[in-house]
């Protein structure tokens, strides 16, 4: 397993990827693609400049995409880690976002994934990192709790955890 940042020649399974998001589930975070309009060579460009907090809207903070990877390069899901948080992120977001693919859930790749998420945060200079959950989402609260999450409040429906990254 890989937790990495996305490369041209991962195209094809991040794509395969982002198709089945489309096909199983309502838009994925509000909807960052159209696979049949994605520009994939743009995105990773953004990603190096989202990093650095170049040209990112007013309201965003810097952050990195990740894609986390099985054994033969299949992509199996999504991670942003948000270097930063503003007002918003502290309410609702957190540090990080994931997701893993439909057809691999179910297989505890999502614990494995938050947990290379983390050792990407603290290499980020982030010792303690917020986590979000609906509190309607048992599953992703059992990986933030399988990962050490400290449960601090639960607002408007969201439950606020965090996690040492030492």
């Amino acid at each position: 397993m890989e937790l990495r940042r996305p490369r041209l020649e991962d195209k094809e399974t991040v794509l395969d990827m982002m198709a089945e998001f489309e096909e199983t589930e309502s838009v994925h975070d509000g909807g960052f693609w159209d696979s049949e309009s994605f520009d994939y060579v743009a995105w990773l460009e953004k990603n190096l400049t989202n990093e650095m907090g170049i040209g990112i809207p007013e309201h965003f903070v810097p952050s990195v995409q990740f894609v986390f990877f099985d054994d033969n390069g299949r992509a199996l899901g999504f991670l942003h880690l948000r270097l930063r948080l503003n007002e918003s992120l502290l309410s609702k977001g957190g540090h990080i976002g994931y997701s893993i693919r439909p057809s691999a859930r179910g297989n505890g790749y999502a614990t494995k994934q938050l947990c290379y998420g983390l050792k990407e945060a603290k290499r980020k200079n982030i010792p303690k990192a917020l986590l979000t959950c609906d509190v309607t989402n048992a599953a992703s609260r059992a990986v933030i709790l399988a990962n050490g999450g400290a449960l601090e409040d639960v607002r408007d429906g969201v439950e606020r955890y965090w996690i040492d990254t030492e």
